[in-house]
């Protein structure tokens, strides 16, 4: 596969193509011999795994009989396509097209067994990172800590709206001591402090919930502002990544995990919280094990 890193704009392109030599009524080896290349490399075009050149666009549009304004519009969105984004100095470490999809997103949903990369401080991140890599050398290690702060300042910093996040960590995540006491304390902070972001809600899920379909592993549900857009899930493993894009598929991440139940809560020490929190009480994570700010979707208390 090719290193190309799959932007929303070029998934927009790939997906307008296809629709455009279907339209058409060409098949995908004829439209192929037309336009003087292999249908494999059509296959590869159509797929996001190739980049479509101009000439080849350009051939396209004539092909499929495309006109303005529609023309002048591809045209625009596959120069679109070229720009550089934030990523770009950082190809080195991330090798798909998540990053760069996440980038435009509207809402990011994340079910995680760790704290997601985007709101990890940096001693957190160096465990992490070594932890899951150990035969990473530290410089290399510091190159992907760096990748993700630039990650966060992408998303959260440099966007004028940036997206709404909701996540859901798993009770581990809060009791795992990742990078010792020092780092923990920096990361439950950290986490406090974004929980405040009127576009953040994040939340615990307690061992007490006992099983549920979010014990599958860990995935993000990325949404876009533009309807046209699809949807997608995707999930991180050691052999791979996994993009999810059927609606049937997208709908069974949806349900994972169940919603929150309703107030009155407690905490891990049985105090009480108010029956009818505020906003800011809802998202306020546990900073230290004895707070009562965890908001926690309790099966066994409903």
């Amino acid at each position: 596969m090719d290193d190309l890193i799959l932007t929303v704009r070029a998934r927009r392109l790939m997906k307008e193509i296809r629709r455009l030599r279907a339209t058409s009524g060409l098949t995908a080896a004829r439209a192929a011999k037309q336009l003087e290349i292999s249908e494999a490399t059509l296959w590869r075009m159509e797929n996001g795994k190739t980049r479509i050149s101009t000439e080849v666009l350009v051939a396209m549009l004539d092909l499929y009989s495309v006109r303005s304004p529609q023309r002048d519009a591809l045209e625009r969105l596959a120069l679109d396509t070229l720009r550089r984004g934030w990523w770009a100095p950082y190809k080195d470490v991330f090798s798909g097209s998540y990053v760069a999809l996440e980038s435009d997103a509207a809402a990011i949903r994340v079910n995680a067994f760790m704290v997601p990369g985007f709101f990890q401080t940096p001693g957190y991140a160096r465990a992490a990172i070594a932890g899951t890599a150990p035969g990473l050398h530290l410089t290399e290690v510091e190159r992907r800590m760096e990748a993700r702060l630039a990650r966060q300042k992408a998303l959260f910093t440099d966007r004028d709206t940036p997206p709404a996040v909701h996540v859901l960590l798993d009770e581990s995540v809060i009791r795992r001591q990742v990078g010792g006491p020092a780092a923990m304390r920096e990361q439950l902070a950290k986490l406090a402090d974004v929980a405040q972001w009127p576009a953040v809600t994040l939340q615990v899920l307690p061992f007490s919930a006992g099983t549920h379909p979010g014990l599958d592993g860990e995935f993000v549900i990325i949404d876009f502002p533009d309807p046209d857009d699809d949807p997608f899930v995707y999930e991180e493993g050691l052999f791979g990544d996994l993009y999810i894009e059927t609606p049937d598929e997208i709908a069974r991440y949806r349900l994972a995990p169940p919603p929150p139940p309703p107030p009155p809560l407690h905490d891990p020490m049985g105090r009480r919280q108010p029956a009818q929190p505020d906003r800011a009480a809802v998202q306020r994570p546990v900073v230290q094990m004895r707070s009562p700010h965890i908001h926690r979707h309790d099966q066994d208390r409903r």
